[in-house]
């Protein structure tokens, strides 16, 4: 059986990952219903897969976090707590990331050899660039987008499906957080 692969990403109503200026985290819109579902997304077995670059991010936030910049959410210590697969040819281990592995190679091939391999469901939260070429080879099964109430038309970066394929998508799910903030579950095909 293969597990599925779930990209699982933040993302402002324009389509950016993050934003430079004044937002904060959740661009300042997170509230206690999001925070919530957040840890119950954790609760399941399940394996993360990062990219180098974005467990480089998590592993400087994670370490500078206090109590007063509010990193340490309970759901991010719970996906810190998964097993995590770093897909880099650049990292070596050990990782600061408790049971986490990094796996060389091209991620097309390390991610189609763990979807035959796992046990569990994967799950890449961030690693943009990584999960584009994902989609491309079709590997995703699930893309999950939870677009928060705001445009960051001048001071959004990253945007997530920049250089992308063209894909049709299926929504398979769907919810409202706090009254203000979206939760799309889609599956994705190549469109031809």
């Amino acid at each position: 059986m293969t597990a599925t692969y779930t990209i699982d990403v933040f993302s402002s109503l324009d389509g950016f990952g993050t934003a430079s200026g004044n937002w904060g985290g959740y661009w300042g819109k997170q509230g206690p219903e999001l925070l919530a579902h957040r840890l119950a997304i954790y609760d399941e077995k399940q394996r993360m897969v990062f990219g180098a670059r974005t467990y480089r991010v998590f592993a400087q936030m994670l370490a500078a976090s206090t109590e007063e910049t509010g990193v340490l959410d309970a759901w991010v210590t719970r996906m810190r707590s998964l097993p995590a697969t770093v897909v880099s040819k650049t990292l070596e281990g050990p990782l600061d990331w408790p049971d986490a592995t990094v796996v060389p190679g091209d991620a097309v091939d390390v991610v189609a050899r763990l979807k035959e391999e796992s046990d569990v469901p994967l799950r890449s939260h961030g690693s943009l660039s990584m999960n584009r070429a994902l989609l491309a080879a079709g590997l995703v099964d699930f893309i999950q987008v939870t677009i928060f109430p705001v445009v960051t038309g001048q001071t959004g970066t990253e945007p997530i499906f920049q250089g992308a394929a063209d894909f049709d998508l299926e929504l398979v799910e769907s919810r409202i957080l706090d009254g203000r903030s979206h939760e799309l579950v889609y599956r994705p095909t190549l469109h031809v």
